[in-house]
Formats: structure tokens, sequence, C-alpha cells
């Protein structure tokens, strides 16, 4: 039986390899480093080569303190890869935040796909993998013309750690325009492109490709049967461990770069593609009545790493004075995509106030996806924003329902891991939050909507 599963994690800030214990669903080694986007060459890329370094190195020393049983990856959505008969890149991994794709969007708007067969919204830059393809063909038809497969981004690393190619539907149903959940197929856009002989066979998540390649074996110290899974989509591993043990329903929102709220045996609604709503498909193959907005992103740039430090009487200020952060710092994506951030009742805050603001904010931008999504039942809140109190008291209010934060420090890593384990899972441990009894939580929420609502 495996017990310890190294997970290839790989976000849009950070990449990670982490060891998870299967046993007790907790990470027992972490390695990590930044990662920013290569702004030569022909248009802004990923630095797959410093990654792959990375994650050999990492493997290597990991494997060194506890033996590796086997290998998962997770990894960031809106990224596909291009590579021809020899594995080997026909063009770089294409950032989604770069704007190229933009200027071909009135031709792509012509032949993607309606919301109704994929789920899909019309995003911006990149966003769409099926607009980054599409500009891909039309900027390098001579590069294009030399793939012989386009693989999903976990996909290449498996392709890299074992030689075989292959896809997987979490990330093929992640607002690609690519996928159709209602059929499991691929959509019409691909047959329309011609690409459907490039896709690599669909293979569930949790597929075992085959071993880790021998020369990779030898550098990494690592059994040369360590085998090496499949692999998914990280808001999808995130959402996982609860596919398999919990009762819907219930929602789960895994917060990292993006913020993505995931409904479970939730209230029907219409979802709508011009707030950012979207149909993810989980790790069983089914759809998944999801919304998102960059709230990670959004943290990272309004804290401005200082100190997450703040009195009790802070927070009463906030309550009291109900200083508010209105949408959105990050536009073009999000449950307001066109709104412009806003402050009110903020003039001579301190930076313990401004913290609870911004975390307040943050919570309430969730609790707008989880009813725009029809979410139900307690919430799960995984990753970074499960450790913020604030954020996990204010969506508690916000939605009079209950928050549970995550204890794991990385979601998608015990997800991923999961994929390993042959005997279930194990609920994972959290702390509980019931919406606060206080009124001023509730009123503040309240209060928020409203100015929210005036902004039109």
């Amino acid at each position: 039986m495996t017990r310890h599963v190294a997970v290839i994690d790989i976000g849009k800030t950070n990449a990670k390899v982490a060891l998870v214990d299967l046993a007790d669903l907790r990470e027992v080694a972490l390695r990590r480093m930044a990662n920013a986007p290569v702004l030569d060459g022909p248009y802004p890329h990923h630095d797959v080569e410093l990654l792959w370094s990375f994650i050999l190195d990492s493997l290597a020393e990991i494997n060194r303190e506890q033996r590796i049983g086997a290998i998962s990856i997770t990894t960031h959505g809106a990224t596909g890869v291009l590579v021809d008969a020899a594995g080997e890149l026909v063009l770089p991994v294409l950032d989604y935040e770069f704007a190229g794709p933009d200027t071909l969007a009135e031709d792509y708007d012509t032949i993607r796909p309606a919301f109704a067969e994929t789920g899909t919204p019309r995003l911006p830059a990149g966003l769409n993998l099926g607009a980054q393809l599409f500009w891909q063909q039309k900027r390098f038809p001579a590069e294009f013309a030399k793939a012989a497969a386009m693989l999903m981004y976990p996909q290449y690393w498996a392709l890299r750690l074992t030689g075989v190619a292959a896809n997987e539907v979490t990330s093929l149903g992640c607002h690609t325009d690519l996928w159709n959940p209602w059929k499991a197929d691929f959509s019409s856009l691909v047959d329309k492109m011609q690409w459907r002989h490039l896709m690599a066979p669909v293979r569930p998540a949790k597929d075992r490709l085959g071993p880790i390649l021998p020369a990779l074996a030898i550098r990494t110290g690592l059994d040369s049967q360590t085998p090496v899974f499949c692999g998914l989509h990280d808001s999808n591993a995130s959402l996982l461990p609860h596919l398999l043990s919990d009762t819907p329903p219930f929602s789960v929102v895994s917060t990292g770069t993006w913020v993505v709220s995931m409904a479970v045996g939730g209230n029907k609604v219409t979802l709508d593609p011009a707030r950012d709503t979207l149909v993810n498909v989980n790790a069983l193959g089914n759809p998944v009545p999801s919304a998102r907005f960059m709230g990670g992103r959004e943290f990272s740039l309004l804290t401005e790493g200082q100190s997450e430090d703040w009195p009790e009487a802070d927070i009463a200020t906030v309550l009291t004075r109900k200083t508010s952060l209105l949408p959105s710092t990050q536009q073009g994506s999000g449950p307001f995509p066109h709104h412009r951030a806003v402050w009110l009742d903020a003039d001579g805050i301190n930076y313990g106030q401004r913290f609870a603001a911004i975390s307040f904010y943050l919570a309430l931008m969730t609790a707008t996806c989880l009813d725009l999504i029809g979410s139900d039942g307690p919430t799960i809140v995984e990753g970074p924003f499960a450790r913020n109190r604030l954020f996990t008291h204010m969506l508690a209010a916000a939605t009079a329902r209950a928050v549970i934060a995550s204890e794991a420090a990385t979601g998608t890593s015990i997800g991923a891991a999961l994929l390993a384990s042959e005997h279930g899972t194990i609920q994972g441990a959290g702390e509980r939050f019931e919406p606060p009894a206080d009124p001023a939580w509730a009123d503040h929420a309240r209060s928020w909507r409203a100015a929210v609502d005036a902004q039109g």
C-alpha cells in the first residue's frame, strides 16, 4: 500500500512539491519556489525548464528524507501545451494573463461555442484556453503545424515524468471552450478547428500513466517503479476529498491566486456567464456550478506583504464605522468585472483596520460567488484564506451558514495525493465557524451589498 505521495503542485504564483502522508492526510515535507512568467521570447510564457529543475531537485531531496511511494500532479488552469512527436515544445507555454489573444477576439467570438454547450464564460486575455490556441495557430502557423499533441498542463508534467501523453477532464472542463460537460466529449470548437486528432487520449485523474522514466529514477533516487498518476486541475483537487467524504449539500472554496467556489448538491440556479460563473468538471467527471474571482492576487496587492496582526478594537471600529472596500481591485473577471474599487468610510484608518476591511471584502466577494452558484449547506475553505479568522467569520455572517476552515496547508496537495489512495479518504480536520452572534457582522455584510448595488 502506498503511504507517501509526492505532489507536484504548480500554482500561478508559487510552485510546490509536497509529500503527503495518506495515513492521516497530512503534509510531512514541502518545497516551494516563486513562479513568475518569462517576459522575453514571442510572448510571456512559463519557465518550464526552471520548474522542471525545481521538481526534480525537490523529489530527490524529499526522497532522501522519506521514501516517495507515488507521484501525483496538480496545476492551475487555463494552460495548455503543444508538443511534437518527441514530446518537445513547439511553442512556449503561454501565460494566460497575456493579452495577445484579445487581438483576435472578434474572429474567435464567431466560432467559440455558446455558454449552454460548454459552461464556459467569455473571459479576457488567455483565460479561455481555446482563445490561446486559436491565437497561436493564427500567429505562429509553421510552429503550430509541428504539434503532434495538445496536453493540459498537469498532463504535460506527467508526460515528462513517464513519456505517456494524456488529457483529463478537470483541466479540459475549466473555462477552456474545449469541453462539453453534458456530453463528456470535446466541444464543437475542437472539431471546427480540426484539433481533435491532436488531443491526447482523455484518461481519469486517478489513472496510473506508468512508472517514472528510468533516467529520472537515476536522477532523483526514486525507485524505478514509482507510479505517476494522471493528475488534475488544482481547484478540483481541493474539491475531491469532500466529494469522497461529505454529504451534500456543501460548497468548497479553494483559495490561492484565484478564489474558486464550487457548489455540490446546492439550489438550482441559472448561471450568469457575465459574472464569471462557470461549469467545472470534477474528478469524477460530473459538472459542478462554480464561480471565481482573483482574490489571492487582490489580497497580495492590497496588503503588500505587511503584517497581518490586528487588535480586537480595530475589528470593532471597522464594524461600527462600516469601513468597506467595494469591488473590484482586479477587473475583467469575478462577479463584478467592470466595477472599480472604492473605499467607503476609510479616512484615517490604521493598518489593522485596513487589514480587517480587506479580509471582509474578500469574504463578501466569496459570499457573492456562493450566492450566484446556488450554494447550500456548510462552506469548506481550503488554502491560505482558511487561516484568516476575519475572512471565515465574515463569510459565515454573510452566508448565514457554517464555515469550516481546513487545517491542511495546501488543500490541493491533499486532494491530488488521494488519486494514489486505494482505500478512499479520511475526513480532514478543520475548525468550524458558526455565524457570529454579534449582529454587527451581518449588518456589515448587508451594508456592503447595498453599497455594491448602488454602484450599478
